[in-house]
């Protein structure tokens, strides 16, 4: 397998249409070459002293670590929350197709 700095970029938003407008401003600023919106989620966590339940859409956002810098500052431009969900995990090994894919679509990024 070849060497990869791919990354699978999690986050949370309250709603699809959310989740599809953050997906759609970051492969147009090309810092992601895919973003899967999976409906459906639901997060409990502390916030502000009290516990949270809440109905949440996770997405899985694929790019690369030479990205991540930027990605986070797209996010503090465009996510909705306050203080967003952005954790990065790393690529190990894949299709070494599907990870050209990925470095060749987040190669011209347009910050």
């Amino acid at each position: 397998m070849p060497h990869t700095d791919a990354i699978v970029v999690m986050t949370t938003l309250s709603s699809s249409d959310e989740a599809v407008k953050l997906v759609r401003a970051l492969l147009e600023r090309r810092l992601i070459a895919c973003g899967t919106v999976l409906p459906g989620g639901r997060s409990m966590y502390r916030w502000q002293g009290k516990i949270a339940d809440e109905q949440e859409v996770v997405v899985l956002l694929k790019t690369r670590s030479a990205r991540l810098e930027t990605l986070q500052l797209a996010f503090d431009e465009l996510h909705p929350y306050k203080v967003p969900e952005l954790l990065a995990i790393s690529v190990t090994a894949g299709n070494a197709k599907y990870l050209e894919w990925i470095n060749a679509e987040t190669t011209l990024a347009l910050a």
